[in-house]
């Protein structure tokens, strides 16, 4: 256990959960079976999806996401510099160009629709939005860009489980949630994700043609699963491509099966504590707030504020971790990384904002389990240091 009084994330664990992981080793089927099958229904119809397709963890979803879509070398994937590194990864991984685009504004870190544009060239194959910290981006627009020049939207919704799109106009995809709004989405469960087993991650299309390959793709490329071999429902199998294992097993499914049931009222309580957030920092001195207003379409994942520089924010962590109030930064720019620098793919003297946003951004505490009294006082410990 650690020593921190208020964890930057914790988990809101209890009988249901033990409940479901003593029922799957009861079962004494641990690998993907009947628990993985009911929670990619569950996720779909939560999700108002055709296909959900459950995976190891979010970058695995990323890297199914890519090779299902064809995209390879010579092609180049436009996504934001502010993100975590995964899609960056992958996009090297399969052995396309990571591009990167900057976010619209300081209080809103998420792609710009503006650089998306300005940065397609007939090697641009698809897009990455990242919905960054639960706040769905500007899909209308880059929905709109994506059919002019044919590419493909693929939506990075590891922090948006539960988040909606509402557009101020009502144009579409108005209305459906994070993860519906484009060819494929990727989630992700890890430990301090809304939806947290530990390990895995969801791809969801409402293609049917993708889903047949993601599948094929999670699983060795074979056309039977061992679950099915075990109940008699197939003798063999054939491989028809060169897949790998991204499985998801039964303990995991079970328990984000129980996590999916409270979701939205974890969500719920998740808003609450960022509208604290943002009335009680209002005032504070150097502090801006990020998406002022937005948390009632966000799943509200990250509750990050902007300092006034980077000697104020590099003060204020300190400050906290002196009090035992844990923060994280979310995210440095993905090209100023090393792995990236010295293959000649960051984006120059471009990207201002993202650079910007990543020097004076601080990622403050959010749970569902976050009471009105810990928000103050982190709140509080943030004035008295900012005064």
């Amino acid at each position: 256990m650690s020593d921190w009084r208020i964890p930057l994330s914790d988990l809101d664990f209890g009988a249901e959960e033990e409940a479901a992981v003593l029922r799957v080793l009861r079962s004494k089927w641990l690998s993907m079976g009947p628990e993985v099958q009911a929670f990619e229904q569950e996720f779909a119809e939560f999700l108002g999806v055709k296909h959900a397709i459950a995976v190891a963890n979010g970058t695995a979803a990323l890297h199914l996401s890519y090779l299902a879509l064809g995209l390879g070398p010579g092609d180049e994937i436009i996504q934001p510099a502010i993100n975590f590194v995964a899609a960056a990864n992958m996009t090297v991984a399969v052995g396309a160009r990571p591009v990167f685009a900057d976010i619209v504004s300081l209080d809103e870190p998420t792609i710009d629709p503006a650089d998306i544009e300005r940065l397609t060239t007939p090697r641009t194959k698809a897009i990455v939005v990242m919905h960054y910290g639960g706040y769905v981006c500007r899909m209308a627009e880059i929905g709109a860009i994506c059919q002019r020049h044919g590419l493909a939207l693929i939506e990075d919704a590891c922090h948006a489980v539960g988040a909606r799109y509402l557009d101020q106009q009502q144009r579409p995809p108005h209305g459906k949630m994070a993860g519906n709004l484009g060819d494929i989405a990727c989630f992700s469960f890890f430990s301090n994700k809304n939806l947290a087993v530990g390990e895995g991650g969801m791809v969801v299309t409402n293609r049917d043609d993708l889903a047949e390959r993601l599948r094929l793709l999670r699983s060795h490329g074979m056309t039977t699963l061992t679950w099915d071999r075990h109940r008699g429902h197939a003798a063999s199998y054939d491989v028809k491509l060169n897949g790998y294992n991204y499985r998801l097993d039964e303990l995991r499914a079970a328990l984000g099966r129980v996590e999916l049931a409270k979701l939205l009222h974890a969500n719920r309580r998740r808003r609450q504590r960022v509208a604290q957030y943002q009335a009680e920092l209002k005032a504070a001195h150097g502090i801006q707030v990020v998406f002022p207003g937005r948390e009632a379409d966000s799943a509200c994942h990250l509750e990050v504020i902007l300092a006034r520089d980077n000697q104020m924010r590099d003060g204020i962590r300190q400050g906290l971790t002196a009090k035992r109030i844990q923060t994280s930064l979310h995210y440095p720019a993905i090209p100023d990384f090393s792995a990236f620098v010295s293959k000649n793919l960051q984006a120059g003297d471009t990207l201002p904002k993202s650079r910007e946003f990543a020097v004076r951004a601080v990622t403050l505490p959010l749970y569902a389990s976050m009471g009105d009294k810990q928000v103050a006082e982190v709140c509080q410990a943030i004035q008295s240091i900012v005064q």
